[in-house]
């Protein structure tokens, strides 16, 4: 097709619909959304700042906490504002480039927390395995770069559906039955075979989430055996409970994100709002949770918390 009559059936704007059928709630659940928000803002706030001001907590681990809470932020923050607009204003206008945006950091955001949950994965696993080499595999250096790794995977991986929906005709079409720009929910819009679209969007980027999810598997089959292996029970108890934090913390983000997946490719027969609010849970609870989670059963960051912020000027006195 021409550049130009592809240009001109590029819509300027889209327009988000918020939930269909459930508009005249929109307020009352606006409530709910904007409170998990503001939460997720504090909770992952606080944890970024005690670990960057505690230097007893630049550790591996935490290292990579701190990247964990910046890609809550990153998704919560990509799709909540403008969900509270459209709910409050409904200013569901927004521009195809900036659709587009929203999209790419939405799944980039996604992936990257992915490689994020492996590496940390494989510190307990190094932790747990090989105690004794766990300082010299697991060096500050060695984060940083894991760090880009995380960021240049997630880039290759979702750069390219730009591109894709760059292509399509949209014949005028531009009412997106949604609260959030997401690729598959744009390219629905287009006139012309999507194909490629809906090939690349599930088989790339969720070939790369089993991957992961594969290799956290077979960190935790290799943990759980060294385990057995321990001679105390009180060891080995010691041991697992470093690990609760992070299965609990896997477990709220790939279970709701496999099921939002699988239900919105073969639930047919569910209501699409159902679709949607399932969505929207997604984007919402694992930044809620997981700075609560790690904060409840990680007793360093309890005890940095409670220093910082609950008694500073103890600490200050008896220091």
């Amino acid at each position: 097709m021409p550049l130009f009559n592809l240009t001109s059936l590029r819509p300027a704007t889209f327009n988000l619909a918020g939930i269909p059928g459930m508009e005249k709630l929109h307020i009352w659940i606006s409530i709910p959304f904007c409170s998990m928000y503001l939460a997720s803002l504090l909770g992952n706030g606080v944890l970024l700042f005690v670990i960057r001001t505690e230097r007893s907590l630049h550790q591996p681990m935490y290292l990579f906490l701190s990247m964990l809470a910046i890609a809550d932020l990153m998704l919560s923050t990509t799709t909540l504002p403008k969900m509270l607009a459209l709910f409050w204003f409904s200013a569901g206008e927004i521009s195809f480039s900036g659709c587009l945006t929203q999209m790419f950091f939405l799944h980039f955001s996604f992936s990257a927390e992915s490689v994020i949950l492996l590496a940390m994965a494989f510190d307990r696993f190094v932790a747990i395995c090989y105690p004794l080499q766990y300082a010299a595999m697991l060096t500050q250096s060695a984060v940083v770069k894991t760090g880009m790794v995380a960021l240049l995977r997630s880039f290759c991986i979702i750069f390219p559906c730009i591109f894709l929906l760059k292509r399509l005709p949209f014949c005028g079409h531009n009412v997106i039955p949604h609260t959030y720009c997401e690729h598959m929910g744009i390219a629905r819009l287009a006139c012309a075979d999507i194909s490629i679209n809906i090939l690349y969007g599930l088989a790339v980027p969720f070939a790369a989430i089993v991957v992961d999810v594969v290799l956290i598997a077979v960190s935790y089959v290799l943990i759980l055996l060294a385990l057995f292996r321990l001679p105390s029970r009180t060891a080995r108890h010691k041991a697992f409970n470093t690990c609760g934090s992070h299965i609990c913390v896997i477990l709220l983000f790939y279970i709701p994100a496999f099921f939002t997946i699988l239900t919105h490719r073969f639930g047919r027969e569910i209501p699409h709002h159902v679709h949607i609010l399932l969505a929207n849970l997604y984007v919402l609870f694992p930044p809620l949770l997981n700075p609560i989670v790690y904060g409840v059963r990680t007793q360093e960051i309890r005890e940095k918390v409670v220093k910082v912020f609950i008694c500073p000027k103890s600490n200050f006195l008896q220091e």
